[in-house]
């Protein structure tokens, strides 16, 4: 894998085994840190390799910068994603460049993701915040944000996608089997080939038990053939590709759904997640964004006009996607040979990782860029500074086609909570679990309702 790069250039992590390579020193339970902790020893680019398996791991702006140009570096299904095709097979995040699929679902979805149909969503979105709000009133204390986030943005995404119900906020509720089945899935495609192996059995039983609920979700819908709901499932069995006049084949809606499902509730939950951690951590910050929501709002629910105008929230909501980006890699790959960052040549079919948290810690982002600061997101700051440095949804023709919809759907949850609840954090040193996302996996709170 590592042939098409001049290894030469490229350093790689201290401590080297002879015949086990990296794999000592590696973190397999949270990989993703484990190569922001290199990244910040290492520089801007560097190689990691482990026995059948190596990668180029790319962090330094001018690195990136090289990476992002669609002339030459295009998006890479291959390691990790190609892994997760039995789950998602060719829908939109795991397809090919070159696959017929992907560009099918591309045309036939995007006005599913355009202004017009999130209006359409707002409702929704903002009944599983109502809902989750009372769900909150009743709750023991204290709660595990991250658990918690989670529940809501499966809520968000099953109701407002699908219109289904994934029985998340009942009295009983637990965490939904989907979503351990789906982290374990997501933890496996990033699994050395052998110790893939060695959990074969154990992932084809998650892909069994995701692809039941996904049909569940189909089948739902065509027991209710005369529905009046115009949202992601609708457009997935209805819309029609405006070249070709057809829809999209039966398989491929199934795919279509699990990659929402995973994309949906995980970046919403781990964005929501993060948020809450620095919103309550930082006083002064926080009553910016409740006075803006009480001059904004007037005590009522946002509509979906008035969503945009909640901008203090918004840079909250950047500044939280800079510092815990809810992906933590993308993949590209060279079409022609060439030479990023001036000095590391790469033959064509060469692909490196791109850290989207190192990068988002670059020097580029200033003395502070390790620190909370949502004002660098104010208009003068974002005009001032290259754009390539800040990648939360990926690039290129390839970037979350869902983006707009996970931002929507936090901005609600985010201005509700915050208006409804104080939350007295723990004060534990935060520690970060990783299943395809980042997300805490300690950070607990004590709700109390505000007035």
């Amino acid at each position: 894998m590592l042939d098409e790069w001049n290894m030469g250039t490229i350093p790689h992590p201290p401590g080297r085994d002879p015949e086990l390579l990296d794999a000592p020193n590696s973190d397999f339970v949270k990989p993703m840190q484990k190569l922001f902790s290199w990244s910040q020893e290492l520089g801007p680019i560097f190689e990691t390799q482990a026995p059948g398996f190596g990668m180029v791991v790319a962090s330094g702006s001018d690195v990136c910068k090289d990476l992002f140009d669609d002339g030459r570096f295009e998006k890479f299904a291959g390691f990790g994603m190609e892994a997760f095709r039995p789950i998602t097979g060719d829908g939109l995040f795991t397809a090919r460049n070159d696959e017929e699929n992907w560009g099918l679902a591309h045309r036939v979805l995007l006005p599913a993701f355009s202004k017009e149909a999130l209006a359409r969503y707002h409702e929704p979105m903002r009944e599983s915040v109502e809902k989750f709000i009372a769900y909150w009133h009743e709750q023991r204390q204290p709660v595990d944000v991250g658990s918690e986030s989670t529940k809501l943005s499966l809520d968000i995404i099953g109701r407002a996608g699908f219109g289904y119900d994934f029985g998340t906020m009942g009295p009983e509720a637990g965490r939904h089997p989907y979503v351990d089945a789906m982290v374990e899935a997501l933890m496996f495609s990033v699994l050395p080939p052998d110790l893939q192996e060695q959990r074969r059995a154990d992932f084809e039983g998650w892909v069994r038990l995701l692809n039941k609920t996904v049909d569940a979700v189909i089948e739902e819908r065509k027991d209710n053939p005369h529905h009046e709901q115009r949202d992601l499932l609708d457009a997935m069995l209805r819309n029609v590709d405006p070249e070709t006049g057809r829809t999209l084949p039966e398989e491929n809606v199934r795919y279509q759904i699990t990659t929402f499902m995973v994309a949906g509730y995980g970046t919403t939950a781990s964005l929501i997640s993060f948020a809450l951690m620095y919103l309550y951590s930082h006083p002064d910050v926080l009553e910016e964004v409740r006075q803006e929501a009480a001059e904004v709002l007037e005590g009522q629910h946002p509509t979906f006009a008035e969503v945009p105008k909640l901008r203090a929230l918004r840079r909250v909501i950047d500044e939280t996607l800079r510092l815990w980006p809810p992906t933590p890699a993308f993949l590209r790959v060279a079409k022609e040979d060439t030479t990023v960052g001036g000095v590391h040549q790469v033959a064509e079919g060469g692909w490196a990782a791109v850290l989207t948290r190192a990068l988002h810690h670059d020097e580029a982002w200033g003395p502070d860029r390790h620190e909370f600061r949502p004002s660098r997101f104010l208009p003068d700051e974002v005009k001032a500074r290259p754009a390539h440095i800040y990648k939360p949804f990926g690039t290129g023709p390839r970037m979350c086609i869902g983006r707009q919809f996970a931002i929507h759907s936090a901005t609600l949850a985010l201005s509700a909570l915050t208006t409804e609840f104080d939350l007295q954090l723990s004060e534990e040193p935060l520690s970060v679990a990783e299943g395809g996302f980042f997300i805490p996996d300690n950070l607990t709170a004590t709700l109390t309702r505000r007035s």
